[in-house]
């Protein structure tokens, strides 16, 4: 009897312990707000507040020559690239949420008319090189200002 019980108990044991799931390596990134829609051209900063989860809190750089966040706008082919800092006390390996907001200068006319549209999309990129998700923010209406 007692060796059943026993033998009961190992089962049970194994059957109850849950292997602890490993944490997901790839960032996540939302977009929470655009402070602007309608910008004059070479006048207004435009704010984009972007919300994240990293279950491995190793997104950003302590080296500010070191860009982790690509932002294409539509127009063009190219990204501009922006330093993100630590988002984790010494670099430690957390879950980790939040938000930060991106300031980008006044956007400009690339053309001759008095009005552009423009959709600006944004990746962020962790130390361990894994790319998030690619958002994108409302058209973005750039008109002349003189």
């Amino acid at each position: 009897m007692k060796k059943s019980i026993f033998f009961l108990f190992v089962v049970l044991s194994l059957f109850s312990c849950k292997k602890e799931e490993e944490a997901n390596p790839i960032p996540e990134i939302t977009l929470d707000s655009v402070s602007e829609t309608i910008v004059q051209s070479f006048e207004n900063t435009i704010e984009i507040r972007l919300s994240y989860k990293d279950e491995t809190g190793d997104i950003g750089y302590q080296d500010p020559d070191t860009y982790s966040l690509r932002i294409k706008d539509s127009r063009l082919s190219d990204y501009d690239w922006y330093h993100v800092p630590p988002l984790t006390p010494n670099n430690e390996e957390l879950n980790i949420e939040g938000s930060f907001t991106v300031s980008l200068t006044s956007l400009f006319l690339l053309g001759s008319g008095d009005q552009e549209t423009t959709i600006l999309t944004l990746q962020l990129k962790d130390r361990a090189g894994n790319w998030s998700n690619v958002i994108q923010t409302p058209d973005i209406l750039i008109v002349d200002s003189l």
